[in-house]
């Protein structure tokens, strides 16, 4: 059973935690004491027990204020996928925080208040959605019910939504009318809807192919750890523990080590109790080689003729996540795949209006929540790819050295 990761993003009250609320509920992922949790803060602290946002919004200043501040994970399964739902913030001041729950996310879903149409808060989302290359997105025009289930609405949105997407890198687009409160169009068709011949939402989520999103051609395997266990019974092992971040690698194959450009071939793979024949992403593994090579944490293994770049100078899209303005000179810890360095803004080359996509060549600077593009010297060579082809080695984080504190996230381009 594979695993499917989105992220759910739209404006204030447009029916994103309702909507998890309404996946969980009918997909029978809820269990009984958390409903009665639920029932029980409702009649205690006021709270509307029909809403079911209750089940998503966890934090008492998002029940309060009937928003998503922070990313709320949730997870389920139905007898054809597992899911992991990111539920992200939609006010324009936690912009960081979506760019966190949708860094990972094989599909990106965007609610719409069918009474409101789109907003600049919507286009923004989808923006940062492409910008992240999230391959999948689904347009949910929510609150139908509150439309009398009006088909014309829902073509206007959908008509709207699709001419602005022709601008942005989206390679997969499904428009899905919906009422999360009453449940339309959500786990099962709706009867008040006969004019949409498409598939409920939970459906779409079950059969959307994600397999081909993984690159299974160019090997990225950064090492995380070398094993070394020198018992009587394993006095000889030396293997590599990672994360395979695309391609396939199998026992036999002629693979070389950067930066050392050392080369070798692969004895075997072994996962914590067996040898297997061949590992894909995101499997966690560990290396043998055939040859004794000076390999640690940070280094990267990868096919012979099929590289990483390897560079010092970094081209990025960074999103600045603390209040501090980013600007140049100034010295960061980065965290690239396995490999720690430093780094130092060389200059900000413009600032990325993410609700116009202008590019405001006047700024030196970043502000909080602000995404634009940056060049960077690094003290040690990063092993990188362009984001577009590998979301692990095409991205990075940046640290205030002083505090540990994470305060950028960067994209390769």
């Amino acid at each position: 059973m594979d695993l499917l990761r989105f992220a759910t993003a739209g404006s204030v009250d447009d029916g994103k935690s309702t909507l998890i609320g309404r996946l969980l509920l009918d997909s029978k992922a809820i269990f009984e004491d958390q409903l009665e949790a639920v029932e029980a803060t409702s009649r205690t602290k006021g709270y509307d027990y029909t809403d079911l946002a209750l089940l998503t919004d966890g934090l008492r200043s998002e029940r309060e204020q009937g928003i998503t501040i922070d990313v709320a994970y949730r997870y389920f399964a139905t007898p054809r996928r597992k899911f992991i739902i990111a539920d992200t913030p939609g006010h324009v001041q936690y912009t960081r925080n979506m760019v966190t729950g949708a860094s990972t996310a094989d599909l990106g879903l965007v609610l719409v208040d069918a009474r409101q149409g789109l907003t600049e808060q919507s286009r923004r989302h989808a923006v940062i959605l492409s910008l992240l290359r999230v391959p999948h997105l689904v347009l949910a025009v929510n609150k139908m019910d509150l439309v009398d289930y009006d088909e014309g609405v829902f073509e206007a949105i959908r008509s709207e939504f699709a001419a602005f997407t022709q601008r942005l890198n989206v390679p997969d687009l499904a428009v899905i009318p919906i009422s999360a409160l009453q449940g339309d169009n959500v786990v099962t068709r709706s009867e008040h809807m006969p004019w949409y011949e498409g598939s409920s939402l939970l459906h779409h989520l079950e059969n959307v192919h994600i397999a081909s999103d993984r690159d299974l051609r160019d090997v990225r395997f950064p090492v995380q750890y070398v094993v070394r266990p020198k018992s009587d019974e394993h006095h000889d092992y030396r293997g590599y523990a990672g994360q395979v971040a695309s391609g396939v690698m199998r026992p036999g194959d002629e693979v070389m080590v950067l930066p050392s450009g050392l080369t070798s071939r692969i004895a075997g793979i072994d996962l914590y109790d067996r040898e297997v024949e061949a590992a894909f992403p995101p499997m966690s593994v560990v290396v043998r080689l055939e040859d004794d090579l000076d390999v640690s944490r940070g280094d990267m293994i990868c096919r012979v003729r099929n590289a990483p770049q390897q560079s010092q100078d970094v081209d990025a899209m960074v999103c600045w996540m603390t209040r501090e303005p980013l600007r140049p000179r100034q010295k960061l810890a980065i965290k690239h795949t396995t490999r720690s360095a430093r780094a130092m803004v060389k200059d900000v080359q413009y600032r990325l209006d993410i609700n116009t996509l202008h590019r405001d060549g006047d700024t030196q600077e970043l502000g909080l929540n602000e995404i634009g593009r940056v060049r960077l010297r690094t003290t040690q060579q990063l092993l990188t790819d362009p984001y577009e082809h590998n979301r692990v080695t095409g991205s990075f984080i940046l640290i205030d050295e002083a505090t540990g504190s994470t305060v950028g996230a960067g994209i390769v381009n």
